[in-house]
């Protein structure tokens, strides 16, 4: 008899518990650990060639991954990279904001047969579409058409938010009046993300579930909404007409791909055994909450996100890749302590071709700093590290490594959240020995030169976390894998 008086049969309840604790599949997530732009995409690429279902579960159009595949360059602002893969399902979800215009004109250019194998949640969020934008990258678009023929039969969409052409436009002026009003701007992509998710936690956000429910009301709350940023925003040209009739020929292109997401994501946790990759946009200094505030992103990059994007439960969560990459870089504004404004910057920019994929901006670079990698462990709880890039450190005679953030001469054991504080902090570095020579070559650890096994295993040691794989290069051919 327990304490509350039930009577327990000793024979009966490890069955019973048995019968009930079956957690399903469990998802590979793949996250960055930085501030971004630290080679997801290719990691993800590597992981997608044998997954069955790869997923995004946050963010729009602000992202952008980078893969390489037979000497062709594909870039990814929407999709989830992984897509590649020709037996792979995609999946985007809830918590990400749509461009259905920018969707449907991506596709109508470069891929055919692609309604049957798309599907889309209906609980994710609709957004701005900007006409010069939609497939200004030809990467994406055209050089990539035979490699992509089959691609979006195998993409699913949940109900996410829609971003619409006014997101983008508020967007732009919000960042010119916190330029005029403050003298500085976030340094937002100007994709309309920002207000796109603003409207989702306003409640006066529309989603993929109300364009395709019916389109006469549907019409009337986007009229209401229109009205709602020209009132806030008098310079903001909007034509409403014209596109609610880019979005009612959207509508119908899209409708058979569109699920109920969580419904989707519980037959895949729960049906017969799957790999199913989580491709995390942004990253964990970017995250809403626990990034470097204001100058984030607007929705949850960390690993929580996985599970409010996708509307599944954190115990099918799997494997917790961090992407880290072999320096530091950042584009846009924002406290960055061991920013290099020197030759040592302009050497990573330039051998890194560091330039972000969505906006053409030169990033920032720095040294690699582990008290920030650190801080996205304590978040994300990594199982393994992806380190890349390292071949751009090939050059240089000694590596330096953001060890310790000092503040007024004291050592400080926290990542700090308020934006001045990390502007005051002085790093303390350890200095590692170069090796000058080519790394691009080596396909095993034990290829790579002394000194860069010796900074492979510095990290390790720091971060208390193995690194898996260490990329040399852009193909997948140069990403070493340790185990």
């Amino acid at each position: 008899m327990s304490e509350s008086g039930i009577q327990e049969s000793d024979n009966d309840c490890p069955s019973r518990r048995k019968q009930w604790s079956a957690v399903g599949n469990r998802v590979t997530v793949v996250l960055g650990a930085q501030w971004g732009d630290e080679g997801k995409g290719k990691v993800v690429d590597l992981l997608a060639q044998d997954a069955d279902m790869v997923c995004r579960c946050q963010g729009g159009n602000n992202a952008g991954h980078t893969v390489v595949v037979d000497s062709v360059e594909y870039d990814f602002h929407l999709l989830p990279s992984g897509i590649i893969n020709p037996k792979a399902t995609a999946f985007i979800g809830a918590c990400c904001t749509q461009h259905c215009i920018v969707l449907v004109s991506c596709f109508e250019r470069c891929l055919q047969g692609w309604e049957g194998r798309l599907v889309i949640s209906d609980r994710a969020h609709i957004g701005k579409y900007d006409p010069g934008k939609a497939v200004s990258n030809q990467r994406e678009c055209l050089s990539a058409r035979s490699a992509f023929s089959e691609l979006c039969e195998r993409v699913s969409l949940s109900p996410s938010s829609t971003v619409f052409d006014f997101h983008q436009a508020v967007d732009g002026v919000q960042e010119q009046q916190r330029q005029e009003q403050a003298g500085k701007n976030l340094g937002t992509t100007k994709k309309g993300i920002g207000p796109v998710y603003s409207a989702k936690a306003a409640r006066s956000g529309l989603r993929i579930c109300d364009l395709l429910h019916d389109f006469d009301q549907f019409s009337e709350r986007y009229k209401g909404l229109a009205k709602h940023y020209k009132s806030m925003y008098p310079t903001v040209v909007i034509d409403v007409d014209g596109e609610l009739a880019k979005l009612k020929s959207c509508m119908e292109r899209i409708k058979p791909m569109v699920r109920d997401g969580v419904h989707f994501m519980h037959e895949a946790l729960h049906g017969p055994p799957k790999k199913i990759l989580v491709e995390g946009a942004n990253a964990a200094l970017l995250d809403i909450d626990f990034g470097t505030y204001p100058f984030v992103t607007s929705s949850n990059c960390t690993v929580g996100g996985v599970c409010t994007g996708l509307g599944m439960p954190p115990q099918n969560v799997g494997e917790v890749y961090g992407v880290v990459k072999a320096y530091t870089t950042r584009v846009g504004i924002g406290a960055f302590p061991t920013e290099q404004s020197n030759e040592i910057g302009e050497l990573l920019q330039t051998r890194g071709k560091e330039v972000g994929v969505t906006t053409g901006r030169k990033r920032r670079c720095g040294w690699l700093d582990l008290v920030l990698v650190k801080y996205a462990h304590m978040i994300n709880g990594f199982t393994a590290i992806a380190l890349t890039k390292l071949d751009i450190l090939d050059v240089l005679p000694e590596i330096k490594v953001g060890v310790v953030y000092n503040l007024d001469n004291q050592p400080i054991p926290h990542f700090p959240a308020n934006q001045e504080v990390l502007q005051r902090v002085e790093v303390q570095y350890d200095t590692l020995p170069g090796w000058n020579s080519d790394t691009s070559a080596a396909r095993r650890f034990e290829d790579l030169p002394e000194n860069a096994q010796k900074y492979v295993l510095y990290i390790e040691e720091h971060l208390g976390v193995p690194v898996k794989w260490i990329g040399v290069g852009k193909s997948r051919e140069s990403m070493i894998q340790l185990f």
